[in-house]
């Protein structure tokens, strides 16, 4: 019971509702190791923390001696696969196919025992089907069942055109598991679809259908989109800790309950202690610093957190200028008329593309440092001179020249 718990903890979705314990139980009967998928399209080279909720799932099955699959889609990305939205993906090449799946693979490893994970590539199969196989294959599935499927019921009713190698992107997907006779297929809440079509594909192939385990979506550092490359909100698996550091902390701070339970690895007592914390009003950014250290720590190493937040506080908190973060700016291009000028003037000299009255509240709320003093006056004069250093904001540190 312990483990199923623990298996089950942070899941959105399982079809059946009690389909996990059935496999468990079947693993046992039969005395072997379930075998898990989960697919991916490379469709970029990078893996960031949204891949990774459903990837530390697929960690906590092999460390219960369970098989995973990783299959990468090889045949699959060249078609281009719906993408959730109202029009297709664009299909890649196979240099670019070949280019992202390693960089997948290698990146894997930092959540996964590559050792004991089995990479498959379903051009492997898929490539050999014949034009006879392919028709048989789609007539195992109705257009009543594709329709089904949300983002298609969707733009099928607004008119809006749908690509017929759309509809058999989820078969093939499904055909996978037809090949790879899976007991569990793992994704995100946006694959629940394709996963299902596994499991009616299995059946009519005489199979044991799999389950599907559904991991939410992780929203993005924006707060308002689930966490993609394309809408540049993503921490990666691979940024520097310095990175990873800063971008945690510029989350929303409704976001912080959500992070703590999908990305950390702090024990359950630990989670519900420091949800409390920020129930009792602790400082959110005191709470986001404990989460990106904890990220830190599982992506490079504790000692990296260490100095990643040593880093922070120097730079940001502590205000110590550090030479190597000020921007050279030249006098002449600020086109002063003279160079005794108001604080509010020489930043929104600096900083063009911000309002007078957003740089005004930058000011009045200490977010402006004159060197290494907190200005908070926007009318307050000064002589814009060689060797000024200005802070402006939470990253944008400039020098005079």
């Amino acid at each position: 019971m312990k483990t199923l718990l623990k298996l089950q903890e942070n899941t959105e979705i399982i079809l059946p509702e009690n389909g996990l314990k059935q496999k468990l139980q079947l693993a046992e009967k039969e005395q072997r190791p379930l075998k898990i998928k989960l697919g991916f399209d490379p469709t970029a080279p990078d893996l960031h923390l949204g891949h990774a909720v459903v990837l530390k799932k697929l960690k906590q099955f092999q460390e219960q001696g369970h098989h995973i699959i990783i299959l990468v889609g090889s045949f699959t990305a060249r078609i281009g696969d719906p993408t959730g939205k109202n029009k297709s993906r664009q299909p890649l090449s196979i240099e670019e196919v070949q280019h992202n799946a390693q960089t997948y693979i290698n990146q894997l490893s930092k959540i996964l025992d590559i050792e004991k994970t089995e990479i498959v590539f379903n051009s492997d199969w898929l490539d050999r089907l014949s034009f006879s196989d392919v028709i048989q294959l789609l007539s195992k599935v109705t257009v009543a069942q594709l329709m089904h499927r949300k983002d298609f019921n969707k733009r099928f009713t607004e008119n809006t055109p749908i690509a017929m190698h759309e509809l058999v992107y989820p078969i093939l997907q499904g055909f996978d598991s037809v090949q790879l006779q899976c007991d569990i297929e793992m994704g995100g809440t946006d694959q629940l679809f394709n996963c299902t079509m596994g499991r009616q594909l299995q059946e009519s192939h005489g199979l044991n259908p799999q389950i599907v385990m559904c991991m939410p979506l992780l929203q993005g550092l924006d707060g308002k989109e689930k966490m993609s490359k394309s809408l540049n909100n993503i921490i990666g698996l691979t940024d520097t800790p310095n990175d990873m550091f800063g971008k945690t902390l510029s989350m929303p701070d409704d976001l912080i309950p959500e992070f703590l339970q999908l990305v950390t690895d702090f024990s359950i007592t630990e989670k519900e202690a420091i949800l409390q914390q920020l129930q009792d009003g602790v400082n959110p950014m005191t709470i986001k610093k404990s989460i990106a250290k904890n990220i830190i720590s599982q992506y490079h190493n504790a000692e990296a957190a260490i100095s990643a937040e040593l880093f922070f506080e120097n730079q940001f908190q502590n205000k110590v200028f550090d030479e190597k973060s000020f921007s050279p700016i030249a006098i002449t291009d600020l086109n002063l008329e003279t160079e005794t000028i108001t604080i509010l003037d020489l930043c929104k000299a600096i900083k063009s593309d911000l309002s007078n009255s957003a740089i005004r509240r930058l000011i009045e709320s200490g977010a402006v440092q004159i060197n290494n003093k907190k200005i908070i006056e926007p009318f307050k004069k000064i002589t814009a001179i060689n060797g000024v250093k200005l802070k402006i904001g939470k990253r944008d540190f400039f020098e005079l020249k």
